[in-house]
């Protein structure tokens, strides 16, 4: 039976690879959006991560709620299962920009398949926004759209209000999820127009819908389709839109379809010598946002008559100079990311490749132990990354019942997330540093004397100031 997954989080911080999951709340439902059961997950503060004070004004959790709820070991456990019962389809309002990759991190710091839920069991994603965009752009009876201080506003919390979705507060998982299903509800009333923009989350749709895009010319690289991408990351400014032309596949990165934007003024002004210079081109994965529509008429005139003019062109001006456009080819299709030196075990992600067979059943065994079994099968994990994660789990989630022989590591690992010196943080996959308590103090005071905030809010940062100093100490990492 295929099912949506309608879910929501509410987390730490921003950062995916080192924030966590504070709040997980899903509404599973039939394919006519009928309610099947709702999930409600509350986690537990991990020992050793930092809440953003942003993040906690935000979602306005006061610190009594960090040490409610489950441990996040056992919660993401939990999490997994639902992503992954056949057949369903996990959806959410941006999930596909934050919240799945969010989750994704989570998978793999304590020791799940991270990928499972995109492709396994007849299990796969969506993603609302990009409908919705797509919505407010060629079917805007569909809703009734907010302007906020005179402008448009796409956020789930302003179209919730606008339409009446749900009641409640933003920014509460449970509240926000329920929103989500109203809107999908809504979205899919126009029914031709859902399933049509819901076939560009297959794959093989997608693929099949890139392929059939009309040939703009042909040069000795390959045939150059015509497109129209939209993209929450292009904004109101462009109209969430931008006319794209396909220079072909990464080829470090397979799964990497590649669009040269082309409504970029100073297009022109690059040269074989530095062509990633005045070109911007986006990395797409199938079934994955953004969606490329086709150049039709009633699409392409979406764009203005000032960009469409910009386009054709660059699109003229690139066919007249085959040697330049073979250089920004070659570069774009080679370009590999740069290597990111020292990244932390939560964020790598990327790096480590996946698990051997071996490992995997030895994932599963160290899920299913009892407690002090798991303390046995960690020493058995041949990788030592695994083995160094696996050792995490255990201190952050049971450290309140660790062996002496274990109490050791643990602080020695709270040493390095509590650096004296904010340049020896931890970093994660893109080079960004791991927040440290020196900084989310400081980021504290700066919210006081220039934040407008309410009288809960500044109380929610005194007790967050309060949980730092005495979770936290300022001593110097050792060795």
């Amino acid at each position: 039976m295929t099912t949506y997954l309608f879910y929501d989080t509410e987390t730490t911080g921003l950062n995916k690879a080192f924030d966590q999951v504070l709040q997980f709340a899903a509404i599973r439902s039939d394919m006519q959006f009928k309610e099947i059961e709702r999930t409600s997950v509350r986690i537990r503060l991990r020992p050793d991560v930092i809440p953003s004070p942003q993040a906690i004004i935000t979602n306005r959790i006061s610190v009594a709620d960090f040490g409610s709820g489950v441990n996040e070991f056992e919660a993401i456990q939990q999490i997994h299962q639902l992503l992954n019962q056949p057949g369903t389809i996990s959806l959410g309002y941006n999930t596909m920009g934050f919240d799945d990759e969010f989750l994704r991190f989570a998978f793999h710091r304590n020791l799940l398949p991270p990928y499972t839920h995109q492709f396994h069991n007849g299990c796969r994603r969506m993603d609302l926004l990009p409908i919705t965009i797509i919505c407010w752009l060629y079917k805007r009876a569909v809703l009734q759209w907010p302007e906020i201080d005179g402008k448009p506003s796409l956020k789930l919390e302003h179209l919730s209000t606008a339409n009446r979705l749900v009641s409640g507060p933003s920014h509460d998982a449970g509240v926000d999820v329920a929103a989500t299903l109203e809107l999908a509800r809504k979205l899919a009333s126009e029914k031709k127009m859902w399933d049509y923009l819901a076939g560009y989350f297959i794959k093989e749709t997608d693929a099949r819908r890139l392929e059939e895009l009309p040939v703009s010319f042909q040069s000795v690289t390959g045939a150059h389709r015509l497109g129209l991408m939209v993209g929450s990351e292009f904004g109101f400014q462009q109209d969430f839109q931008v006319p794209v032309l396909f220079i072909g596949n990464s080829l470090p990165y397979p799964n990497q379809t590649l669009w040269l934007c082309l409504d970029r003024p100073d297009l022109p002004a690059t040269t074989s010598t530095r062509p990633d210079e005045k070109t911007w081109v986006i990395r797409k994965k199938l079934g994955e946002p953004g969606i490329v529509l086709p150049p039709h008429k009633r699409f392409w005139r979406q764009l203005g008559a000032p960009r469409r003019a910009i386009a054709e062109e660059n699109l003229n001006w690139l066919q007249a100079r085959p040697e330049i456009l073979q250089a920004l080819v070659k570069y774009y299709r080679e370009y590999r990311y740069p290597l990111v030196p020292n990244v932390d075990l939560d964020a790598a992600l990327y790096q480590i490749g996946f698990l051997s067979r071996f490992e995997e059943k030895l994932c599963r065994q160290f899920h299913a132990a009892s407690w002090d079994e798991r303390f046995e099968l960690v020493d058995l994990f041949p990788n030592p990354e695994t083995r160094a994660l696996a050792r995490r789990i255990l201190f952050r989630n049971y450290y309140d019942n660790l062996p002496p022989t274990r109490l050791a590591e643990f602080e020695a690992y709270m040493r390095r997330v509590n650096p004296a010196r904010a340049q020896d943080a931890l970093v994660d996959h893109r080079g960004e540093r791991r927040t440290t308590p020196a900084e989310a103090l400081g980021e504290i005071e700066q919210l006081r004397q220039t934040g407008e905030l309410d009288h809960f809010q500044r109380r929610l940062l005194d007790e967050l100031q309060d949980y730092i100093l005495k979770n936290f100490s300022q001593k110097p990492i050792i060795g």
